[in-house]
């Protein structure tokens, strides 16, 4: 007999893994604040012997050596992964012997990091679960861009590779169990449908990597890549050193006067009530990030690395939460904490400051009463954007705003994002910046219904014989290669510029080699391109894709040349 625990942390989209028998248990991949997977054991009446990770985490901070150190289990740690603790090494088909006929099973997987392991629990022998950490997801596969940006086609090769590793060795009823998914930035795709359970067989018929030929699917992955928060690169180093342990004590409570004072410092004040509690009075200068949701990642994603911040609450009990919230992604101490009446959080003399919180059909009847001087500011990520957008609205993700806000018009700023959380974060920062603004606290799929024009963008499609004609010497536009590096030296049209779709999308500004002429964007069959048309068309260029890709090009009998000039082939 055996048993499988869930222990979820929902606002990172992660899930640890409590598994053993009647007197022996592992830990999988565990979350920082270790004293719930130590409760999880202490309740099976078991003795936790191994503790696993599958991979060095990009999205947070491992509790894995605090727990091993706490309960003097074993820590496994893939090969390779650069960790420096003392710890395991795992390698391939290595087997760990756990309780009575209970036994794990490595399996290389790597994709997500080039290290990753998998480990499957088996039962006298008979694989009945997989613990498959960042490689396959329920729905789809983990992110292969996390590492290094040279690596991810590579890296989207071996995911697809490791998946159908998985499904060819492992029984289709193999339950299974990944680390990322259920709303995780580390997931390729989120799918709204991630929450499990699921099996190696649902997964061979529900999931994209048995669905494409390898081709297909990376060219697919590399194109639906979202952005990557940016505290992410702060994550592997850290958890490869070894975390310290957690310190979870109530932080020192500040007055209104260090408040103030830690404002004037340029330091961060959160305030973590919900968001129309906090636009109705808050404190001027400070932040509104609502406690729950997803407070880590967005906290952890905005605030500059290092800056100190100060957490107001309702309750002692919510700084309390929140703080176990951001242990997670490496926000260790909050400097300062205040509680209770948002009125004594203001020195004496001073009141608080709001703004406006409204509808989508509010937002109309502003336009249609004075449009120039209302600003329009959607804050959504870029694929969310490219799905349909407000007619004249301003686009600056949020997680750009920091570094963009000074692009913004004089007006009313009205913030909106798909559902007001990230509109609110937003609205409290051009606040706290002296902006008027309105925090539209509705869902966008109101915006049709409440009048307003949605842009639904859809860039033309060119033949390869139309895209010669259009970036020959008579056309004059440019022809825009948007495949990885290695595609690239491969085999692509002579005269074409290189622009990865990852770099392309990082760069809000038009690129300087498109400003005044038209584009023509090619990948490799026509996928990337669509996404890289549409994100030069949001910049203000023109831009068209080929249809069929260099594929086309190439049996159209148009040359294609390596990186050296010489006769080339398509990667």
């Amino acid at each position: 007999m055996f048993f499988v625990d869930t222990l979820a942390t929902e606002g990172l989209g992660n899930r640890c893994y409590l598994a053993g028998g009647a007197a022996h248990a592992v830990a999988v991949d565990p979350p920082r604040d270790v004293d719930r997977v130590i409760a999880a054991a202490a309740a099976r009446g078991v003795r936790l012997t191994h503790v696993v990770e599958t991979h060095i985490h990009n999205d947070y901070i491992t509790g894995g050596l605090d727990l091993a150190r706490l309960t003097g289990a074993a820590y496994l740690v893939p090969a390779g992964a650069g960790a420096s603790f003392p710890h395991v090494p795992v390698h391939d088909g290595d087997r760990v012997p756990l309780d009575a006929a209970l036994t794990l099973r490595a399996l290389a997987t790597p994709g997500h990091t080039p290290h990753h392991t998998a480990y499957v629990l088996q039962d006298a022998g008979t694989p009945v679960a997989a613990f498959t950490g960042g490689s396959l997801l329920i729905g789809t596969v983990g992110r292969p861009d996390l590492v290094e940006p040279r690596l991810t086609e590579r890296l989207a090769r071996a995911q697809y590779a490791s998946a159908h590793r998985l499904a060819a060795e492992l029984p289709d009823d193999t339950a299974v169990l990944p680390t990322h998914g259920f709303g995780s930035f580390c997931a390729s795709v989120r799918t709204g449908a991630d929450t499990g359970p699921s099996t190696i067989g649902a997964e061979k018929t529900g999931n994209d990597a048995f669905a494409k030929d390898a081709d297909t699917f990376v060219a697919d992955l590399l194109a639906g890549l979202d952005a990557v928060p940016a505290y992410y690169a702060h994550m592997a180093p850290r958890n490869a050193a070894g975390p310290a342990p957690v310190d979870l004590t109530p932080p020192a409570v500040a007055d209104a006067d260090e408040i103030a004072a830690r404002l004037a410092a340029g330091e961060w004040v959160v305030d973590l009530r919900g968001r129309v509690a906090f636009a109705h009075g808050h404190v001027a200068g400070s932040f509104n990030i609502e406690e729950g949701g997803q407070l880590a990642t967005y906290l952890a994603w905005l605030i500059p690395p290092g800056r100190p911040v100060t957490l107001l609450a309702a309750s002692p009990e919510r700084i309390a939460a929140a703080q176990r919230e951001l242990v997670r992604v490496g926000i260790d101490r909050p400097a300062a904490a205040a509680t209770g009446d948002p009125r004594t959080w203001v020195r004496d003399g001073e009141t608080l400051r709001s703004y406006e919180v409204a509808t989508f059909a509010a937002l109309a009847r502003a336009l249609d009463a004075d449009p120039r001087k209302t600003v329009v500011l959607d804050v959504r990520r870029d694929p969310e954007r490219a799905a349909g957008h407000i007619e004249g609205s301003l686009h600056i993700p949020l997680h750009q705003l920091r570094h963009r806000a000074g692009e913004l018009p004089a007006g009313t700023v009205w913030v909106h994002c798909a559902a007001g959380m990230r509109a609110a974060i937003a609205a409290s920062m051009l606040d706290a910046a002296g902006r008027q603004v309105v925090a539209v606290d509705d869902a966008f799929d109101a915006a049709p219904a409440a009048g307003l024009p949605v842009v639904r963008p859809s860039c033309p499609r060119v033949t390869a014989r139309q895209a010669r004609a259009r970036t020959g010497a008579d056309g004059g536009a440019v022809l825009v290669d948007v495949r990885e590096e290695q595609e690239w030296r491969a085999g692509h049209a002579p005269g074409a510029v290189h622009l990865p779709l990852s770099a392309l999308l990082a760069d809000p500004a038009a690129p300087e080699a498109l400003r005044g002429r038209d584009a023509v964007v090619i990948c490799r069959s026509g996928q990337r391109s669509q996404k890289a048309a549409r994100a030069l068309a949001e910049r203000g260029a023109s831009a068209v894709d080929v249809e069929g890709g260099m594929h086309a090009w190439a049996r159209a009998g148009y040359p294609v040349v390596d990186e050296h000039g010489n006769s080339g082939s398509i990667a």
